[in-house]
């Protein structure tokens, strides 16, 4: 896949025609409060900006996934702990990386990529294409629905707040993304009890590639876990 950034990944991933009946994307319940001047948008953060500047060629980035539910009868399946890589090469651009990704390990391997002359991090995008995946089987619902209310939530309602961030010892500046798509969504009942998902995305300069974790939780009235979805970077491997 060839772009330039990876709002152009975005677009496959959470943009693709709908794969059942035709939807429209759910009206927003609430708007977070004005950011302060300064503050990234989401959008910035996780696909605008050439987050792979800051990556040399030659490295690969390592990130710890998990994902597991405590849903009665276990549609998300068995718990799965693994890892996603990516092996970065010089790009045709001087901010551009030609990334590899192997994506999981064994029996659990997908395809994914590769990707040519990247300017952002791809993980993201494998993220959410992976979960949505997952959680459109699970909830039975059109996908492209459920691609929409996330990318909506990311691009208006998400908040964005600045944090110190641990790497290598040394607390380092960055930001924490936090949306809840669902919550107020038209169709909330047919969530199974997840219209409280919470995404959440840190990120920081001083990590290569920026992406520090992503997470997809979600838990029911009586605190139990309906979801817990989640992916760091492993710093050891970076």
């Amino acid at each position: 896949m060839k772009a330039s950034t990876i709002a152009t990944a975005l677009a496959l991933v959470l943009a693709g025609p709908a794969l059942a009946e035709d939807a429209q994307a759910p009206a927003a319940a609430a708007i977070p409060a004005a950011a302060q001047p300064g503050t990234p948008t989401a959008s910035d953060l996780l696909f605008d900006y050439p987050s792979m500047k800051n990556t040399a060629p030659g490295s690969t980035l390592t990130y710890d996934y998990l994902r597991r539910s405590g849903i009665e009868k276990g549609p998300f399946g068995a718990p799965l702990k693994d890892t996603i890589t990516l092996k970065v090469a010089p790009g045709k651009q001087p901010d551009g990386r030609d990334i590899q990704v192997e994506m999981f390990n064994g029996m659990n391997r997908r395809p994914a990529g590769p990707y040519e002359d990247m300017t952002g991090n791809p993980i993201v995008s494998l993220f959410l294409e992976n979960h949505l995946q997952a959680l459109s089987k699970v909830l039975e619902a059109n996908p492209r629905y459920l691609k929409l209310a996330i990318r909506r939530g990311l691009r208006e309602r998400a908040t964005v707040t600045p944090m110190k961030v641990t790497v290598g010892g040394k607390e380092v500046d960055g930001w924490r993304i936090v949306t809840q798509p669902f919550v107020g969504d038209p169709l909330g009942e047919r969530m199974r009890g997840m219209d409280d998902l919470t995404y959440t995305f840190v990120t920081s300069p001083a990590v290569p590639g920026e992406i520090v974790s992503m997470e997809a939780a979600s838990k029911s009235k009586d605190g139990g876990e309906l979801l817990e979805e989640k992916l760091g970077y492993e710093q050891k491997a970076g």
